[in-house]
């Protein structure tokens, strides 16, 4: 838990104007923090820019990580201005910059043109496969809705492309946020684009080089990683799909298969026919099975829970809310990344009365914060408020605030994540 500090924090931010100059500088600000442990990274930019330098530019719009606006560099790492906590960043220096591998517009202002850009080429709105007019019952707890789950709230903030350095290396590459969109509508059934969005982003998804760059900054902590090995699995199965469409007669794959071995240009999706004409069905089958559970098998893998360590019991006030960042590691697939993630504790009278929640709002995931003049728990971005109990007050959040299992052993307070 962060406590109040008082201290004054040196902050570089890149200053760039393209009226005046070809390449950027930096520009060194100090500001006099009260709580380090409340004020975020966009609170610092809204102080130097009132107190010190108002020329200052920079993105925001929702201040509650629900828009994606303030996405920057944070001491060479991509984040939200708004979430991060300057209490957290143990550097002495603040080193702020705008995103990789996008136009700079000024200072930390970067042109999203072309992000958007590659975004509408996945086909990324969905289109449904009938003409119904009651919509398609997929229930909450269905393997579909599992496996799209946590993709379907990407921000497009853009801090997924900007930490990826194949964006830089493959300009075509359409990037780990169009490529998670298109993903979350691959696997939805009701969509009926499949074949022509799988034709267009087939040939991105080979220039991802698992480096989990995109994954490990995600404010959201959604794996584009992830997305990207199922469209991978879903490429494996193409030459099948086209042979079921089709209807094929036997001399029709002759006539494939020879064509398919004589072509001089190789690529994987050939290769696959080849099996597929050359081997037989049965064979490429097995080598589809055994190279989707090689790619996609891992990261689509459940963490398993964990309990982490929140705190002792005194530190926790009675009859009074806790907010507390808990920091813990996860394994994604093969990949370890570390997660920060806040949560509001309530103390009753005894621990007994305990209650730990989660801090994001179950409308549509903006951070929810006490507030203890209205005894409410508050969603800034869309009007929703919740009781002391969790209950819904108000707004559109249809169901009270999700709920994490704790226990007391020794005195020390343990939340189990995931």
């Amino acid at each position: 838990m962060s406590s109040k500090s008082g201290k004054k924090r040196v902050i570089k931010i890149f200053r760039y104007d393209p009226t005046a100059e070809e390449n950027g500088h930096y520009d060194c600000f100090e500001v006099d923090l009260e709580d380090e442990g409340k004020a975020t990274i966009l609170d610092v930019l809204f102080q130097i820019q009132k107190s010190q330098d108002s020329s200052i530019a920079f993105r925001y719009a929702c201040r509650v990580s629900m828009c994606g606006s303030c996405g920057i560099v944070i001491n060479g790492r991509e984040g939200l201005a708004c979430k991060t906590i300057v209490g957290d960043i143990k550097a002495k220096e603040i080193i702020l910059r705008p995103l990789n591998h996008f136009p700079i517009v000024k200072d930390l202002v970067v042109d999203m043109d072309p992000f958007f850009e590659k975004y509408r080429q996945a086909l990324p709105y969905f289109d449904g496969a009938d003409d119904n007019a009651e919509p398609a019952v997929i229930r909450p707890d269905s393997k579909e809705r599992e496996d799209i789950g946590l993709s379907t709230e990407c921000i497009a903030c853009g801090c997924c492309v900007s930490s990826c350095t194949m964006a830089y290396h493959h300009p075509e590459y359409l990037g780990p946020a169009a490529l998670n969109r298109a993903f979350t509508l691959l696997a939805d059934s009701r969509d009926g684009l499949y074949d022509q969005r799988i034709t267009r982003i087939i040939p991105s998804c080979y220039n991802c080089r698992l480096e989990f760059n995109c994954t490990d900054v995600c404010p959201k902590e959604i794996s584009p990683t992830r997305a990207i090995k199922y469209i991978q699995r879903c490429a494996l199965k193409e030459p099948f799909r086209q042979i079921e469409r089709n209807s094929f007669t036997a001399k029709d794959l002759s006539a494939q298969k020879k064509q398919a071995i004589e072509d001089p240009e190789f690529s994987r999706r050939r290769f696959l026919k080849r099996v597929t004409y050359g081997f037989g069905a049965a064979t490429a089958l097995v080598l589809g099975g055994v190279l989707a559970s090689a790619t996609i098998g891992p990261s689509m893998r459940r963490a398993s829970k964990q309990w982490i360590h929140l705190g002792s019991l005194e530190a926790f006030a009675p009859e009074k809310v806790t907010t507390i960042n808990v920091q813990y590691e996860v394994l994604d697939g093969f990949y370890k990344s570390r997660v920060v993630k806040p949560v509001m504790v309530y103390r009753g009278s005894d621990s007994n009365t305990m209650v730990v929640y989660n801090s994001r709002c179950t409308h549509l995931g903006c951070t929810v914060h006490w507030d203890d003049s209205k005894q409410l728990f508050l969603c800034a971005c869309h009007g929703g408020a919740f009781d002391l109990n969790g209950k819904v007050n108000s707004g559109p959040p249809p169901r009270p605030l999700d709920r994490y299992a704790f226990k007391v052993r020794d005195r020390d307070v343990l939340v189990e994540m995931v």
